[in-house]
């Protein structure tokens, strides 16, 4: 019997900078990682490579002032709402001095308790005990603080109210609403900020009457003045790369899994499956943070990390099925069983507590895990024996 499952491995590489050739770099520190561990590997291991070291190799940069000029090409001189921005220094701050720049003056609604992704203003204990409506109450922020005083968050120790108030460049008023509608009672010409919601919302703002909607990943989806862009995705998914730019979300991630997995599988003759990573998508239990501030987990994965994991519930099993037996007798039992589960065990009740989600998200949420957001160096991950079972022997 094989006593080890599945291990997920950080994989040190060089520094990237702009213009490295980084399927080369990935390829060889891999090499170099399995010849100093001794590393076997094997059919089904997982190369994943951040997605951050992606967009830098490719130079995928915008400044402030190229993203407050695509804002001012579709907006020309209007009065600009934006909705439900995250609150995250990292995440979305250089956006807002970059739209700032693009407008007249800025309308900013803020959601409460807390933004898409779980960072928290004020605690839902405290929204509770004050009697307000989320639904349905709309405050300035002079309004909010009267009632909240404290919206100093717990972790960055930032009010992200008047971080974003001194943040803007223009003349900036901001609002606390959770119906998107609210926007329109200042401008209706909106920009929505929500990153899994901005689909929904934009419907919303459009059936209501407003004139002009852009999601964040319609601004900045083609070069402007030499930027980078992201066609696809936009702005979302940027981080703060200096006091004036952004990096944004990688492009082209499908060729670059391709030519990864193409080098391994010549060199090692496996069948190693290679994604792109980005924020994994768990929930911090405290601070309630989701993390998954970017748009996917995964912006490319070769195809052998399509679909949903199929596997059967060990512990329902052993109370139900085989309750009766033990040792030898009862890994046997198992062991048969799993070599002759159905290919698809969709609603079946021996699934029941085993996680349906895509592949690449659970793949991602541990390599992000692995590698953190640091100085581990660790950009690349190695997952082995993911897909290996119980009855592999």
């Amino acid at each position: 019997m094989k006593y080890s499952g599945t291990i997920s491995r950080g994989i040190r590489t060089p520094i990237i900078k702009m213009g490295d050739d980084l399927a080369a770099i990935v390829v060889d520190s891999v090499c170099k990682a399995v010849e100093e561990a001794k590393i076997e590997l094997n059919d089904r291991d997982v190369v994943a490579i951040t997605e951050a070291v992606v967009g830098i190799s490719q130079g995928n940069y915008a400044t402030a002032d190229q993203i407050g000029k695509d804002v001012q090409n579709k907006f020309g001189d209007a009065t600009v709402g934006l909705i439900f921005p995250i609150m995250s220094r990292n995440r979305f701050s250089m956006l807002l001095k970059g739209i700032s720049r693009g407008c007249k003056k800025l309308i900013i609604q803020l959601s409460y308790p807390g933004d898409e992704v779980g960072n928290k203003l004020i605690s839902p204990d405290a929204l509770f005990d004050s009697g307000v409506n989320p639904y349905s109450d709309v405050f300035t922020d002079a309004e909010f603080k009267k009632i909240f005083p404290n919206t100093v968050h717990q972790f960055t120790g930032v009010d992200y109210i008047q971080f974003y108030k001194e943040t803007a460049e223009c003349d900036t008023q901001i609002i606390l609403a959770n119906d998107p509608k609210a926007i329109l009672k200042y401008t209706d010409n909106v920009i929505v900020a929500s990153i899994h919601e901005r689909k929904r919302n934009k419907k919303i703002l459009e059936k209501a009457g407003a004139k002009k909607v852009y999601c964040l990943d319609e601004l900045m989806t083609a070069s402007v003045d030499g930027s980078g862009y992201n066609d696809k995705f936009g702005l979302l998914g940027s981080n703060l790369a200096t006091t004036n730019s952004v990096k944004l979300f990688p492009r082209n991630c499908q060729e670059l899994v391709e030519d990864v997995q193409a080098r391994l599988i010549k060199i090692f003759n496996k069948n190693i499956e290679v994604m792109v990573y980005g924020d994994g998508a768990f929930k911090d239990p405290q601070g309630g943070i989701w993390e998954l501030a970017d748009p996917v987990v995964s912006p490319g994965f070769t195809k052998g990390l399509i679909g949903t994991p199929n596997e059967l519930k060990l512990k329902y099993l052993s109370d139900n099925e085989f309750k009766d037996l033990k040792g030898e007798e009862l890994k046997a039992a198992m062991i048969k069983r799993i070599k002759e589960k159905d290919s698809n065990l969709v609603g079946r009740m021996e699934t029941q507590g085993t996680t349906p989600r895509q592949l690449t998200d659970l793949l991602g949420s541990l390599c992000d895990l692995t590698s953190g957001s640091g100085d581990k160096g660790t950009p690349v991950i190695l997952i082995q024996n993911y897909f290996s079972n119980y009855a592999n022997q």
